[in-house]
Order: C-alpha cells, then structure tokens, then sequence
C-alpha cells in the first residue's frame, strides 16, 4: 500500500489524497494440468486505488471474491471518508464483480463504466467464466450489482476533477484509465503492469503493438504516480512502470515470433524477467499465441516470406 498526498506532487493543490490497496495473489479453481513449472491455477495480485478529499472517496476498481472486498472495505472504513463511487477501468470481473459486496458495505454507493466497457460487464459467457474459477467466493445472477454508464468523461470529487480516458486497447479492448490532474496522478487498469507477468490472452502482434501506443499516451501525461492495475503487493507506483511495461510487450512478441511452443515462450521470458510475479499468467499468454499461428496455419496464412516466422492474428477472448 503507497500514500500520496497533494503535498508529494507540486502542481496539487490542497485536498486530494490517493492511497492503494492491493490484494495478494491467491488460487483459483482449474481443472487443467500444469504444463511446466510456474503454472499452477494462481490469479495474480490486484490493485484498488481510493482517490479522497475531506469528506468523500472515489475507488478505482475493486477485486471479485466476498473476502477480497471485505479486506478491502476494512481498509476503506480506516479512511473514514463516504465512499461516493467505485470507477470501473474495463470489462474483467477481477475489476468489478466485487460491486456487490461493496454495496453492501458501503450503501448508496455507485459503480461507473463507460458504454463500451458495460458491454463486456453484460457479456453471459464472462460470467460463467468468473464463477467457473471462484466457485461460491463471487455474486451470481440477480445477486450481482452492475455499474451505471457513466454520462461525461469526468467525476468530480469535491471540486477536483478526475479525467476518464479511454484509451482503447490493453490487455482487452475498449480499455480506459483514470487521469488526477491535481495529483499527477494515473490510475491505469491493465493498461500498465508493476512487475506482475502481463495477460496478452487477448491481444495479437498488432494489438500488442497499439497496446505499446497507448502506453505512450498515459507517459505523454507526465505523472508522477502510475498505479497498475495488477502489481506486486510491496511495489510502489513509480512512473518507470510504463517503459517497463511497454519492453515487456516488446520482448514478448518477438519470443512468439521466434518460437513454436509455449514452454520455449514461457523459458525465455522467464529468463528475461525472473522476479515477475504470477509465471501462470505467461503461461496463459504462451499458450494464446500459439493457438493464434496453429490457427493461421491452418487458414494458410502462416509464414511470413522470407522469414520463417508464423504470424499471429486477432484477439482470443479471455478476462482477467
């Protein structure tokens, strides 16, 4: 957990406070055998950002399970601010299912989202997903509290206004972020990563190239924080996250370019960053961008000319 306070930023004028709380990793439920080592069930550790003034408080995002949220509300409640809304980033409900629990901590609290990532919260399939890995620990059916669309690109918190980019494409589409001007402030979601294996299940080489882009956006910002939506629970929200963010997108797509399993993916990346938490999730993305060329393979658009390498295509839905 890392507190900023207006005194910390010099361009903040007096009266907003940003705190993060993050949740550890823990295991899900999965009837898959581990192909290597690194890749047991394990969900990686998320981040919820609480942006307050004197009175009222803004949580960006907030984790699925009833015991994730209950820690988190405990927390929430040391602050002794009215939490007003929760802000969604994107879609996964690692980011929003915990809304209910919330609200039962928290009455009169709402959640927010854009139209597009409302889309991806209504989407049927993702919901048998979600309660597929945390049987019984998330709300299902009617039990689960839905954000309201957000009218507007802001939320105003006591005077201060906190800036709603959508930026597009992260580890799922449709993604945005949460910019505080008064703070210097940048509260991405799965835009940015803080030393935790990065999800690119649903992103190919050009979606991870547009990824990389939209990085450069959040940097174009200038922000002395940066808080990742899934980080290493002792990590601090140093801006450096965006750079390391971007070399790791880098550094994975020219690995898939050049191998044809997921366990030579999974070596490599694994050499190159041996402390990244959760080695699950690269798994995960391994095995993504293989089934990306094994199905260009078939379409018969797999080598590229020349080259020897099987070029990837389209995202493959998965949240998290």
């Amino acid at each position: 957990m890392e507190t900023v306070t207006s005194d910390d930023t010099a361009q903040a004028p007096v009266g907003l406070t940003i705190d993060v709380y993050t949740s550890p990793g823990r295991t899900f439920t999965s009837a898959a055998i581990p192909e290597g080592p690194g890749d047991d069930p394990t969900w990686s550790p998320s981040s919820a950002t609480l942006i307050y003034g004197e009175h009222d408080a803004v949580l960006v995002d907030v984790p699925p399970t009833h015991v994730q949220v209950d820690a988190l509300a405990d927390w929430i409640e040391t602050k002794g601010r009215r939490l007003s809304h929760v802000y969604i980033t994107h879609g996964h409900g690692d980011h929003w299912l915990g809304l209910a629990r919330m609200a039962q901590r928290f009455p009169g609290v709402t959640g927010l989202a854009t139209a597009e990532v409302l889309t991806l919260v209504n989407d049927p399939a993702f919901a048998r997903y979600w309660e597929a890995l945390f049987p019984g620990e998330v709300p299902t059916g009617a039990d689960k509290v839905l954000p309201q669309l957000l009218t507007g690109d802001t939320i105003d918190l006591e005077g201060n206004e906190l800036r709603v980019i959508r930026i597009g494409q992260a580890d799922t589409a449709h993604s945005t972020f949460l910019h505080v001007p008064s703070l210097a402030a940048v509260v991405t979601g799965d835009l940015a990563y803080n030393e935790v294996h990065m999800m690119t299940g649903e992103a190919g080489e050009a979606e991870r190239a547009q990824w990389i882009a939209n990085l450069d956006e959040v940097a174009a910002l200038d922000p002395a924080v940066v808080v990742a939506g899934h980080k290493k629970v002792e990590n601090g929200d140093d801006p450096k996250i965006i750079e390391e963010s971007q070399q790791y997108l880098r550094d994975f797509s020219r690995i898939v370019a050049e191998e044809g399993t997921a366990a030579a993916i999974v070596a490599r990346v694994v050499e190159i960053y041996p402390d990244w938490g959760n080695p699950h999730t690269i798994w995960y993305s391994a095995r993504a961008a293989i089934a990306r060329k094994d199905r260009r393979r078939v379409e018969g658009v797999g080598a590229e000319a020349g080259a020897g390498k099987d070029a990837e295509a389209g995202p493959i839905r998965r949240a998290g």
